[in-house]
């Protein structure tokens, strides 16, 4: 009896996969359209994604969340995020930092878990895995433009409430652990100052700043300040990719002919392969990773610390975007789950309806700023307007992937409540709003 207490788990996963063999459909899978549909838009999605994120999204992030791994001390995250900080500071920094970085709801799970395991509380951290990709400054702009002001403002309204409340509620449920967390940091040594301030805040904002312009998004209309900075972005890129180089030589103490030598070869190639930003931008991350790899000192660290981010996130959230293209396939491609369902049960203002849009844009996958056409099509549909907020709510801050990943930082139960959290607020908000508009 003894044995079976450890071992039923694993006799249970082999007797499902001897009945899935035994039992398996091969026939209907052949004949099914819709099968084969998923197939291949689980694979479609999967190379865009690819294409559009790893290069651009991802990596940066994984090498600012190993700065912050490797260059933050612990106790100025404890100061600024920490479940002892001063909670107006903590919760508004977390709140609004989604206006600073624009990235989607699978670029800022690095950053996150980076903040996460140098000491912030849960609280701010969860604040922040929230707003990072819901409080986005142009898709706000684009929403009230495209979708109408009313919706726009109860968007970013919304996004900045919901951050700050869920956070204070995973806070509140957590408080146990939490308390156990401020008593085991109590014990931490100082950690050593390596250099000033102000030295790490430029390192930061530079590498902030490739992040948010290698990935600015084309507006609705090439017209005022964010097409300038669209049309521009690259060189801005370039320029921040140089202050770099030049941090790298200066504070790192990297081989300066070796630096000098990739960043050449990265303008070479900008300008030879002027409408393929993505080689240029390719070498130099390369260019980095091969200096940071073979650094004996603090820069060596670093690459080893975005290394483990990259080793442990970056499957999971290709496994993610796969199993999301096959259920719910691109806009405007079918997979398993049927569109006009989700269509069909969106009119209205009922609960359902709230529930449904809010739960299906939990689980989908939006780049940023594609919630808005998406949104624009539901609504000529027939959606209402509270389920559209709901979806706005819950869509760009959640996903498939992102709830893999985030499940592998904070553990299941915590992923459950926050998910929750989410999706019976953006519920609740859109039967508010619709009950109004």
């Amino acid at each position: 009896m003894h044995f079976w207490k450890s071992e039923w788990k694993p006799l249970l996963w082999i007797v499902a996969g001897f009945l899935l063999c035994f039992y398996l459909p091969v026939e209907l899978i052949q004949n099914s359209e819709r099968l084969r549909n998923a197939f291949f838009e689980s694979l479609y999605l999967v190379r865009w994604y690819a294409q559009e994120h790893v290069l651009l999204c991802l990596i940066p992030a994984f090498f600012i969340a190993g700065a912050i791994a490797v260059f933050i001390s612990q106790d100025a995250v404890m100061k600024y995020l920490g479940a002892k900080a001063n909670k107006v500071l903590a919760y508004g920094v977390a709140s609004v930092s989604g206006t600073i970085l624009a990235v989607c709801s699978c670029t800022v799970l690095p950053l996150f878990a980076g903040i996460y395991r140098m000491g912030a509380g849960l609280g701010p951290a969860t604040a922040f895995l929230y707003s990072g990709p819901a409080i986005n400054v142009l898709a706000i702009i684009m929403t009230a433009r495209i979708l109408g002001l009313q919706l726009g403002v109860a968007r970013a309204v919304g996004a900045i409430a919901f951050s700050v409340i869920i956070g204070l509620l995973m806070a509140f449920i957590f408080r146990k652990e939490e308390l156990e967390k401020i008593e085991a940091q109590a014990s931490f040594p100082e950690p050593e100052v390596t250099r000033p301030l102000w030295q790490n805040a430029l390192f930061f904002a530079v590498m902030v700043g490739i992040l948010v312009f290698a990935n600015w998004a084309k507006p609705a209309e090439m017209v005022g300040i964010w097409a300038g900075i669209y049309a521009l972005k690259w060189w801005i890129t370039g320029l921040l990719g140089i202050a770099l180089a030049a941090i790298l030589v200066a504070w790192f103490e990297l081989n300066a002919g070796k630096v000098i030598l990739i960043a050449v070869v990265t303008a070479v190639l900008a300008f030879q392969f002027s409408n393929q930003p993505m080689v240029a931008f390719g070498a130099g991350v390369i260019g980095l990773s091969w200096l940071t790899s073979t650094h004996k000192g603090e820069a060596g660290e670093w690459f080893e610390s975005s290394w483990d981010f990259a080793k442990q996130i970056l499957p999971l959230l290709l496994l993610g975007v796969i199993v999301a293209g096959a259920l719910l396939g691109r806009p405007g491609h079918e997979a398993l789950i049927p569109s006009e369902w989700v269509t069909r049960t969106v009119g209205g203002n009922s609960l359902l309806s709230n529930f449904v849009a809010a739960f299906a844009g939990a689980f989908m996958y939006f780049a940023t700023l594609t919630e808005v056409p998406i949104l624009q099509g539901l609504i000529g549909s027939g959606m209402g307007q509270g389920p559209a907020l709901a979806l706005l709510l819950a869509g760009p801050a959640l996903s498939l992937p992102n709830m893999l990943v985030i499940r592998t930082i904070m553990g299941t139960k915590k992923t459950v409540v926050f998910v929750s959290l989410v999706v019976v607020m953006a519920t609740i908000s859109g039967m508010i709003y619709g009950a109004f508009f």
